[in-house]
């Protein structure tokens, strides 16, 4: 029963639910109504007294290395296919975006209001955005339900995905992959399971570090699928290495006890100008002592040192 709506016929049973409410241990607090295409939608907010769950593999420890290729590699070396539901419908998103452009829209300016044929194509927009979206929602519980119901400490990487978002080759299929959206997941879920997210330092090289004895390169290229170390003579995929990195940062948490001992790398500049890491050559990047601008604008940000850095 909703107020103002009185009973309403929904698709998914609600008897577990009721039941709980019945049984006093789950009490709902608010009830959001939406449409999503041609499909109407009710979201109840819930305080439910929740068991405590225990994972499969209490010590198990998962490196989650998300990409565009593959949408996760994990450290056990299992690649998670990206299936890419936004490119795989970019044919027909097209053409009915094209078919609604030739219709008769509303105009706010002179109050013309659409035609039915013009209702009728955004209709049908709409619901095949929406069936892109429930895929990609939908593969990616399936993918964080597994991980967190199996493993009890899960690895993965803090990554500025709205400063990803500026390259316009790789924005579309960065956003098509969900990466905010598979943290966001992780990070309730562990909680749910009675497991851990543990996450990396947004600056941790983790694709350029060996796996193997743990020496860094100084530049990887993108392009560069594997990775070859100079020093062990491993080679091994790209992202399966950087998973396995992230995968050894568990046992630096366990040590210390106040997370992941995750270094920024060594051409990461310090917060004020004048100071280097030891593995940064100074002939080639000259320490920038603070002058007059410095006085007046005050110290330097990390935005102006990254673009410094360039």
């Amino acid at each position: 029963m909703l107020p103002r709506l009185g009973r309403l016929k929904v698709h998914e049973s609600t008897r577990r639910l009721a039941r709980r409410v019945e049984a006093g241990t789950a009490r709902i607090m608010s009830a959001t109504v939406r449409r999503d295409g041609r499909r109407w939608h009710v979201a109840f907010t819930v305080e439910v007294d929740r068991a405590q769950r225990a994972v499969t593999r209490p010590g198990s420890v998962i490196g989650v290395d998300v990409g565009i290729t593959h949408l996760a590699v994990l450290s056990t070396g299992e690649p998670v296919p990206n299936p890419r539901h936004l490119a795989g419908a970019r044919g027909r998103l097209r053409t009915l975006g094209r078919t609604l452009s030739r219709r008769q829209g509303p105009d706010r300016r002179t109050g013309r209001r659409p035609s039915n044929r013009w209702q009728r194509a955004s209709a049908r927009l709409g619901r095949a955005h929406a069936r892109v979206a429930r895929l990609r929602r939908d593969g990616l519980h399936k993918l964080t339900t597994r991980l967190t119901r199996e493993h009890g400490t899960v690895v993965a990487e803090d990554l500025h995905v709205a400063g990803m978002l500026a390259n316009r080759g790789l924005a579309r299929h960065i956003t098509d992959a969900g990466f905010a959206e598979l943290r966001r997941q992780l990070a309730y879920k562990t909680g749910w399971n009675g497991g851990r997210l543990l996450v990396a330092d947004r600056w941790y090289p983790s694709s350029k570090t060996c796996s193997g004895c743990g020496t860094a390169k100084t530049k990887l290229a993108l392009s560069e699928r594997e990775y070859h170390c100079a020093a062990c003579g491993l080679v091994i995929d790209r992202d399966h290495n950087a998973a396995r990195n992230l995968a050894a940062l568990a046992a630096g948490y366990d040590t210390a006890g106040s997370g992941p001992v995750a270094a920024r790398g060594p051409t990461r500049r310090p917060p004020y100008a004048g100071r280097w890491p030891r593995s940064v050559n100074p002939a080639r990047h000259p320490p920038v002592r603070p002058g007059p601008s410095h006085r007046k604008a005050g110290p330097p940000t990390a935005c102006s040192l990254e673009h410094t850095e360039r």
